[in-house]
């Protein structure tokens, strides 16, 4: 029997494997397929990679605009996803997370297959492993949520978007938030004519409403059709040149036709073929690992992290949650998942992304200032000819406290890090502002916006603060 059993290797499982192992335990790690599960085979990497050549595109068409004379260029989709797997074969072979897992003596099973509990210390895989152990954490991630409708077999998930081996001519996404904004931007760049529909009153509801309205005016711009404010999916049905989704809008039948639907409505827990029930493992209404402040499950020494606790569904947070697991799993409960400061944002056209509160958020229990910077105004955006958006900094009148920030625009989840490192520090918005950030950059805007909050608020005594020159 071992000490430590981890299930699942993306960065909830890698990390928690390493954070075990390091602290002495007797460690194995088990992979349905390969190591680094969703994050580098099916998410952020080969996404990031898509949007990388969507990027690409969009400078080649300002070739001309800066004296570059260009005889023309083509997307050679088959050529780029060959790209795509080389980065995923290159990140996932000079990991150097895998290393250090590797030179701490983890056990590694991968291409195991599905993993189920046969009791509380006992799990066997499809592929024939069967291993016990004293702790056991769960990090299986997350699976695209079904859409329950007749016909809902005829659409696609995310992951068969990526896995497309051309460019199709049109394109309906259904599901409004990151991984459905991000399917769309990214075909739109291709060349496809996309549709993209959501319930309730606007895309990316999570979001600062100002955010939501710039990505969606600048959807629309480059040729999206944006439809919100749908009351329900009714069905689907073989159309002569693809899909026909059938839905009600201000109680109306509708349809939209493309050659395929892409369905990316939220996420599920991944745990089907686990049988919880054996280990006595519980979940919640939503489908759920539960588990408490110290990643423990209702079997108390079972644990779980990243994705299949439904919280921040998101890689720097499950890292942090499978290191917060194994620490208690090893070492008993001491250490409590820790309050996060936790910037999100998403490789769209243009980028958004955001951390903290939002100023709808932030004025039901502040009195706030909400300070923007629209990127026109600033010198690096009108340099690279990307002066679509603005950063808002969302301020405490009282205390000076950055509560939230959020950008609009080229380089947006960069820029947004600059806010989210003064927000874990408690930097006022004062000293945010004093600090001479290069010029000209895209995080320079940010205490730019610093600067604009500041003319709202009483000057010190020691007169006006410093004016970057963004």
């Amino acid at each position: 029997m071992i000490d430590v059993l981890v299930i699942g290797a993306g960065p909830a499982g890698a990390f928690a494997a390493h954070r075990a192992a390091g602290l002495g335990a007797r460690t194995a790690l088990v992979a349905r397929e390969e190591f680094g599960g969703m994050a580098a085979n099916d998410g952020p990497v080969p996404v990031r990679t898509l949007a990388h050549a969507a990027r690409l595109l969009r400078e080649a068409r300002q070739l001309d605009r800066y004296g570059i004379a260009a005889d023309g260029f083509r997307l050679d989709y088959p050529r780029l996803l060959d790209r795509v797997d080389e980065v995923v074969h290159d990140i996932r072979t000079h990991s150097a997370l895998r290393d250090r897992i590797d030179g701490l003596g983890v056990q590694v099973h991968e291409h195991a297959g599905t993993t189920r509990f046969v009791d509380p210390y006992t799990v066997e895989t499809s592929r024939g492993l069967r291993l016990q152990a004293t702790k056991i954490i769960l990090c299986t991630g997350g699976v695209s949520r079904p859409l329950v409708v007749p016909g809902a077999e005829l659409t696609h998930t995310h992951s068969d978007a990526w896995t497309l081996r051309e460019v199709p001519p049109s394109m309906l996404v259904i599901g409004g938030g990151a991984t459905g904004l991000q399917v769309a931007s990214v075909f739109t760049a291709f060349g496809s004519r996309v549709q993209l529909f959501q319930t309730g009153p606007r895309i990316l509801p999570s979001e600062d409403a100002d955010v939501s309205a710039a990505v969606t005016a600048a959807f629309r711009e480059h040729g999206m059709v944006v439809r919100d404010e749908l009351d329900a999916v009714r069905s689907f049905e073989k159309a002569p040149d693809g899909v026909r989704m059938r839905f009600i809008q201000n109680g109306t039948l509708d349809s939209a036709e493309a050659a395929l639907a892409i369905v990316a409505i939220g996420w599920s827990a991944d745990t089907a073929g686990l049988d919880l029930p054996a280990a006595g493992v519980e979940t919640d209404e939503r489908g759920f690992v539960r588990v408490d402040a110290y990643q423990r499950t209702s079997v108390p020494h079972v644990f779980a992290a990243g994705d299949v606790t439904g919280r921040l569904m998101l890689v720097p947070q499950a890292a942090q949650s499978g290191f917060v697991a194994a620490t208690n799993a090893v070492r008993g409960p001491e250490l409590p998942l820790w309050d996060q400061i936790s910037p999100v944002g998403s490789f769209t056209d243009p980028e958004y992304a955001g951390v903290g509160l939002t100023e709808t958020q932030a004025r039901q229990e502040h009195d706030v200032i909400a300070a923007t910077v629209r990127l026109d105004a600033a010198a690096r955006p009108i340099i690279d000819g990307r002066t679509t958006g603005f950063c808002k900094l969302v301020v405490d009148r009282a205390s000076q406290r950055i509560l939230g920030c959020h950008v609009v625009g080229e380089r947006a989840v960069e820029t947004t890090q600059l806010a989210a490192v003064a927000m874990a520090a408690r930097m006022p918005v004062r000293e945010l502002a004093r600090i001479p950030l290069s010029f000209p950059t895209y995080s320079a805007i940010v205490g730019r916006a610093a600067y604009v909050a500041l003319c709202h608020l009483s000057p010190d005594a020691d007169g006006s603060p410093y004016e970057p020159p963004c």
